[in-house]
């Protein structure tokens, strides 16, 4: 029979490897709708899942003043975060906390009209002020065109990876106070051309605190003394 010491380290481990698996430290299902608004600039506001919410933020900026933000049907979720009005240079923005999080990922679905943007890059910063180029370009495919898994985004069309994009182990991004990732445009578009975003997610794996393995360690050091 085991010892209790013996359970007790076993159960310690359990519990940090549990911990440490990939967790979702904050994601935007935009389950809500907005009312659509003009301006050049918009949020959505903090994240509805995940398990560090708290200060997060979704928002989209445009030179354009006229650009109309609104929330169409997602990516088998209820709704998205859309706009019209893209110049050169405007960009869709989360901010989030990775504070105790290491090898953090990032995933999204985004897609566009016929005549909307669609060459865009990732850029990330941890101050909101200097952004490094995380990646330097991606196309993104339009909705309803023809090609595998390109249907019209709706609630149940399911999600289509076709239109998902995933960054794993992002550089420096690991157990930040402030973390902003910019999804910005490079693509000169007719106006009322759109893209939408959905179902971003940022997550990572929970840094065990110094004191749970402490724990483990002294447990471990004294199942084996009892053996």
């Amino acid at each position: 029979m085991k010892s209790f010491t013996s359970l007790t380290a076993s159960a310690i481990a359990v519990a940090l490897v549990s911990s440490a698996e990939g967790a979702w430290i904050a994601g935007w299902s935009m389950p809500n709708s907005m009312t659509s608004f003009t301006g050049s600039a918009y949020s959505i506001g903090i994240a509805d899942q995940g398990d560090q919410t708290a200060g997060s933020e979704l928002r989209g900026y445009h030179a354009l003043a006229t650009t109309v933000w609104s929330s169409p049907s997602g990516n088998g979720s209820p709704y998205s975060f859309s706009s019209n009005g893209w110049s050169v240079g405007d960009y869709y923005e989360v901010r989030v906390s990775t504070s105790n999080y290491s090898d953090i990922s990032l995933s999204w679905d985004q897609t566009r009209s016929s005549t909307g943007p669609s060459s865009f890059r990732v850029d990330v910063s941890t101050d909101g002020t200097n952004f490094t180029t995380l990646l330097a370009s991606y196309t993104v495919m339009q909705a309803g065109a023809s090609g595998t898994n390109t249907l019209s985004w709706s609630v149940t069309a399911g999600v289509q990876s076709a239109f998902t994009r995933v960054l794993s182990s992002i550089a420096g991004a690991d157990n930040q106070s402030t973390l902003v990732i910019r999804f910005v445009n490079l693509s000169t578009v007719a106006t009322a051309g759109t893209n939408r975003i959905d179902n971003i997610i940022v997550s990572g794996t929970l840094i065990p605190a110094p004191g749970a393995v402490a724990l483990l360690a002294v447990a471990g050091l004294a199942s084996r003394r009892r053996r």
